[in-house]
């Protein structure tokens, strides 16, 4: 009787790591790299391309007007800050009162925004009247209405009324809800709120609007901030509806302000309208730098991501 004994099983694998599978994750890293390092050229290249316009104008700034158009690329010689204090008081009026008439604009539609839009968006949020559905759905048809449509009407209305001429059609509508947009955020941002605080201040004795004034609109401050960048923005760089209203010189606003420095029939003033250019630009960028971190938080916050 014999017995056979089981040998192990011998295999030719060394005892150390696969060296092809140590090559493939070398590979695999490389390629990585020089992957990240193509797209990020690739980014820079981009963003160097869109911020180009902005650069030359800024140096463009600085240079003599007879100068800006001979000079090729970014290249300053002989810097000058004449267009800046030329352009300061080229026009009718010191460049100074085309900011503050921005200003009063910007700010009455800042405050018309925030105090309607909240409304209107707690009514669609939290009330329950009859056609709410079909309104809200009316509201969000009006954000593809284009300007243009209404632009008429609204121009034969404020004319009857005799304010034409007169910032009070730029502020005014901002008091009616009429910015679409930002009902749409903040019911948005309303709808994620717990309805048990309502149940809570209503419990405690508020009606609707200590509900609005004392839960919800405190808790809207993401949005809120939104809101106001936004219409900052917009507003501070409207053109198109400052031009129809507003006929003399001294009422400007800063776009149409830019604008009286190019003529047709004579020769323009680029280098002062560029400088007055960076100069109305600074207070963008400021709220921007500023507001970007509410800007974010407000819009990730709403449901728009």
């Amino acid at each position: 009787m014999t017995s056979t004994l089981a040998t192990p099983r011998t295999t030719d694998r060394p005892a150390g790591p696969d060296p092809h599978r140590i090559g493939r994750r070398r590979r695999r890293g490389v390629g990585s790299t020089v992957w990240s390092v193509v797209k990020h050229l690739i980014l820079i290249g981009c963003s160097l391309l869109m911020i180009y316009p902005l650069l030359w104008m800024l140096v463009s700034s600085f240079r003599p007007t007879n100068t800006i158009f001979r000079t090729p690329g970014l290249w300053l010689h002989n810097p000058t800050l004449a267009n800046y204090t030329h352009g300061w008081h080229a026009l009718t009026s010191p460049f100074g009162q085309y900011l503050i008439n921005s200003g009063i604009v910007v700010l009455g539609a800042i405050l018309g925004n925030v105090a309607s839009c909240s409304l209107a968006a707690y009514a669609f949020a939290r009330l329950r009247f009859r056609g709410r559905t079909l309104w809200f759905a009316i509201m969000l048809l009006s954000i593809m209405l284009p300007i243009h449509v209404v632009v008429v009407p609204q121009y034969i209305i404020f004319n009857n009324l005799d304010w034409v001429n007169t910032f009070i059609p730029l502020i005014l509508p901002k008091f009616l809800a009429t910015d679409a947009f930002f009902v749409f955020l903040m019911v948005q941002f309303i709808r994620g709120i717990p309805k048990d605080l309502d149940e809570a201040a209503r419990i405690d004795g508020c009606g609707h609007w200590g509900i609005f004034t004392r839960v919800v609109l405190p808790l809207m401050v993401p949005a809120i901030a939104t809101t106001v960048i936004f219409t900052f923005i917009w507003t501070w760089g409207d053109f198109f509806t400052a031009l129809i209203y507003l006929t003399s010189p001294d009422k400007y606003t800063t776009p149409v302000a830019l604008r009286s420095f190019l003529d047709s029939t004579s020769g323009s003033d680029w280098g002062a309208m560029f400088a007055m250019s960076i100069v109305s630009l600074l207070p963008v960028f400021l709220v921007f730098l500023f507001g970007q971190r509410y800007l974010i938080k407000g819009i990730s916050t709403t449901g728009i991501k």
